[in-house]
């Protein structure tokens, strides 16, 4: 078991400019690099990977690797994979932009977990786009009963004059047969946005809402738009934006702000754009990653009229890079995945991006009570994604982050104060972009290699409810 390492101060620092560079998170930074350093495995590359890495103890002494399967080539074209979601029985697999994009959104029954089946694709049909983030929830409306996926678009070229029918936004399909899905509506952004990166599905009763994290949509349209969106989905065919969050009305940002440099009260010149959202398991407070302006925190209940509660906070020399969020002990406690892919900076702490953890129980004031990091955090080896947390999921008082070269970290969060490393899986040639806890298994998407099925504890336990059969 590798050894968990635990900050007690941090040292960071961020100003960034606005040089383009193409799908790197801050993707405006001026050393921004592109995700892809390595392009996917074809079939036939799989089969020469080696075993993967696998230790565990307490709860995941027995995780192992039960399935290793890549995406399909369409039409003589190996995409790569993004995130990855589960419900009732099914994996749904976003994908990046390796070879053109337009991969789609790649669908697997795992009736048997231990050989997964791509059954379909959805999410394909809009040229130049990727689709990296579906969400896939039961909702119960008057205009719609039965599983919603909604999906994340973004254009490969922003607002290319070559390329008008390519535009950003969020797809809506009905799933509840994912054998026979159907196209239910599109929620389209202006083309001057690159579309939309993250996003989150709830329900209120008999409101369905789908909350948008649009990075840099206020900067690129002078504020007319702007980067977090809540949007009623009750009708799936007629999406309608109900509220949208402008970081000014914090008294700690100024009228002045142009969308994305923000003259924080540090007097560092800090990046602000949402990057995702996520809300509780009751649809009542949305989590927004606001990068620098840290994990803001909104009361929805009304959401047409949010509340702003409170927002987690960065030392005046450590950088913000609010990544993405998760909560756990009935959303008192939030985690915090702060990715950051240069590890220097002159005056700054000489660290990759690692997780913070926090007290919420008072939402106006996030009280931080540690920071996870491991080895990978201090091996410094260039600016890179690999050595960077990721994207974090919460299972009981098990905390799985998703680690790009370190595979799938868990951490006991029992104690959220002291978390402790109890868990890793590294697949060979490590690039694990997401992670998903269905029951008895830990899905895990690595951008080369495609889904990864892991089973927690022995036995047979199925991963999803009744299966459908075809």
């Amino acid at each position: 078991m590798r050894k968990k390492i635990l900050l007690t101060s941090i040292l960071v620092g961020s100003m960034l400019t606005a040089a383009t560079a193409a799908y790197a998170h801050d993707a405006m930074e001026e050393e921004g690099i592109n995700k892809e350093e390595r392009a996917p495995f074809d079939h036939e590359a799989i089969e020469r990977l080696g075993e993967p890495e696998q230790s565990g103890s307490k709860n995941l002494k027995n995780l192992h690797e039960v399935a290793a399967e890549q995406i399909a080539e369409i039409d003589g074209v190996q995409n790569n994979t993004a995130d990855v979601y589960a419900h009732q029985g099914f994996a749904y697999l976003g994908t990046h932009t390796a070879n053109g994009a337009n991969g789609g959104v790649r669908i697997f029954d795992l009736q048997d977990p231990t050989n997964p089946e791509e059954i379909g694709q959805i999410a394909a049909d809009i040229p130049y786009t990727w689709q990296e983030k579906v969400i896939v929830k039961r909702v119960n409306t008057p205009d719609f009963k039965g599983d919603l996926a909604v999906v994340s678009l973004q254009q490969t070229s922003r607002n290319n004059a070559d390329r008008p029918d390519s535009v950003g936004g969020a797809l809506l399909y009905d799933v509840t047969d994912p054998y026979n899905p159907e196209r239910l509506g599109f929620y389209e952004l202006d083309r001057a946005i690159t579309g939309t990166h993250e996003l989150y599905l709830t329900t209120q009763g008999n409101q369905a809402l789908m909350l948008l994290s649009n990075p840099y949509a206020d900067f690129y349209t002078n504020g007319a738009e702007k980067d977090f969106q809540i949007i009623d989905v009750s009708n799936p065919a007629e999406p309608e934006k109900l509220w949208e969050f402008d970081p000014r009305m914090l008294p700690e940002v100024d009228e002045s702000f142009n969308g994305y440099h923000w003259d924080a009260p540090d007097g560092h010149t800090r990046p602000v754009f949402n990057h995702s959202v996520i809300t509780d398991n009751n649809g009542q407070y949305a989590y927004v990653s606001m990068w620098d302006l840290g994990t803001v925190i909104f009361d929805i209940r009304n959401p047409e009229e949010p509340e702003y509660l409170g927002r987690t906070e960065y030392a005046d020399d450590q950088k913000g890079a609010a990544h993405s969020a998760a909560v756990a002990r009935g959303g008192n406690i939030l985690i915090e995945t702060r990715e950051i892919a240069n590890p220097h900076g002159e005056g700054f702490e000489d660290a990759y991006g690692y997780t913070r953890i926090f007290d919420i129980s008072d939402k106006s004031n996030p009280e931080l009570l540690s920071e996870f990091t491991t080895e990978l955090t201090f091996d410094f080896i260039g600016t890179t994604f690999a050595n960077t947390v990721h994207d974090p999921k919460v299972h009981g008082n098990t905390l799985y982050l998703s680690y790009y070269a370190g595979g799938v970290i868990a951490v006991d969060i029992t104690n959220p104060s002291e978390p402790e490393e109890i868990a890793r899986y590294t697949p060979d040639e490590s690039n694990v972009w997401g992670v998903f806890v269905d029951r008895n298994y830990v899905l895990a998407s690595d951008m080369g290699q495609g889904l990864k099925v892991l089973q927690k504890n022995n036995g047979n336990s199925n991963p999803g409810n009744a299966q459908r059969q075809h």
